[in-house]
């Protein structure tokens, strides 16, 4: 006879949720009171954390939505055959005003980040007489040296551009002047870390014989006054493994801990599924897209401004997490987008490429070396995301409810505001 419908629903409901894993025989007393204990374990993890990661993310978003990064300061000197000098100075003037250098990751972070926005917002004849009296200061503060004896340096003239896009630093241009000794061999230079990290390069400049020969950058973090460039002889160049070890940290910081925008990104691609495969072909469609408009802009083939490259990356981070909260699976579709995606994030990676400078006769190397960099800053996303929470709770039956959805809206929240804000900006 054919067992009643409620009986046999009443044996499914004994039977374990994951017949392949849990394969424990329940004890005869005591199995609903650990049931329940069990159930109430669960339900406190599904709501603590969930409620930790929005907390990180409120975070992120009050410090980015209307930072600056902060960026050293990028020097180059020219050194010509007749004895001139000729120094200028990538700077941001607002930055320097307010003291705000690169202890700081963002200009939010400061304490002075008030009066950074207020002159970030000043028409460049307005900041030009900010400038005047801080003028003393910086000449007082750095100190070029030629075989170890100062040369006075003047302020020739400054270049500031016009507010624009207030969503980036704007990068004013301090052009210095001074006379070389005779029959001097080497310089060496020092810019304050208090005004801000720098890197340096120098050119030799033979106007008789019509030729220029570029040095490499050389990163100044820790206040110290840079090795001696020659000033007759071939710069020697630095070796390869030196040069790849600098961009590998460079691309690698640029995602951990300053690229917030890549970081929300990386991590709704990761939400979606914890599956191995999936998740691999996302961060390879991801990985192939950047990889190519970071090398053709690096190498000039294109081109796009902040202002529109930077909005579109913040889309970009709105629609996976709003896609996120509509679809269970990898599709087709997903990976195309995460593709078009890329290839925004690609340009944003390299404009920080370009503002740290390529190494002449090395740009293959250290294009490679970024992207190393950026790959593994990536992955270290995934990995702390996986140890964090989807390791332990990903086949949870509440993980998409507690986790999935609500850290995906907050993703799309802080994406869509981003937008908003570098579209006014």
């Amino acid at each position: 006879m054919t067992p009643a419908w409620p009986t046999i629903r009443a044996r499914l409901a004994e039977l374990p949720a994951h017949p392949g894993r849990d394969r424990r025989v329940p004890p005869a007393n005591g199995a609903p009171a650990l049931r329940g204990a069990s159930l109430r374990s669960a339900h406190r993890r599904s709501r603590t954390l969930p409620g930790c990661l929005l907390i990180l993310l409120a975070l992120l978003w009050a410090g980015a939505c209307t930072a600056d990064v902060v960026k050293p300061t990028m020097v180059d000197i020219a050194v010509h055959s007749h004895g001139e000098v000729q120094v200028e100075l990538h700077v941001s003037i607002e930055a320097l005003l307010t003291g705000i250098n690169n202890r700081y990751r963002n200009t939010q972070d400061a304490p002075q980040s008030d009066a950074y926005d207020a002159l970030r917002a000043l028409e460049a004849p307005q900041l030009a007489r900010e400038f005047e009296a801080f003028k003393p200061k910086l000449l007082g503060g750095i100190d070029l040296r030629f075989d170890g004896e100062s040369v006075v340096l003047a302020i020739d003239r400054v270049e500031i551009p016009e507010p624009g896009y207030q969503k980036v630093p704007r990068e004013s241009v301090v052009h210095l002047t001074a006379t070389t000794p005779r029959g001097v061999r080497s310089l060496t230079w020092y810019f304050p870390k208090r005004f801000s990290d720098n890197a340096v390069r120098v050119r030799q400049v033979d106007e008789v014989r019509e030729e220029w020969r570029w040095s490499d950058w050389f990163w100044l973090n820790d206040d110290q006054v840079s090795e001696p460039f020659p000033i007759e002889e071939n710069f020697v160049k630095r070796p390869l493994h030196e040069v790849a070890w600098s961009y590998i940290k460079l691309g690698y910081d640029h995602i951990v801990p300053i690229g917030l925008d890549h970081i929300l990104f990386v991590v709704g691609i990761f939400l979606l599924t914890a599956r191995f495969r999936p998740l691999l072909s996302q961060v390879t469609m991801f990985t192939v897209a950047h990889s190519i408009t970071l090398a053709l802009a690096v190498y000039g083939v294109v081109e796009l401004p902040a202002r529109v490259v930077e909005p579109l990356v913040a889309l970009s981070i709105a629609y996976i997490g709003i896609e996120n909260l509509f679809s269970r699976r990898v599709q087709k579709r997903r990976l195309a987008l995460v593709f078009a995606f890329g290839l925004l994030h690609g340009l944003g990676f390299a404009g920080a490429l370009k503002d740290f400078g390529m190494p002449p006769g090395d740009y293959a190397a250290a294009l490679v070396s970024f992207n190393i960099g950026v790959e593994l800053g990536q992955i270290a996303i995934v990995l702390a995301a996986f140890a964090l929470f989807a390791g332990w709770f990903a086949r949870e039956a509440w993980y998409r409810r507690a986790v999935v959805l609500p850290v995906s809206a907050m993703i799309s929240v802080v994406g869509l505001t981003w937008t908003v804000d570098r579209l006014m900006g």
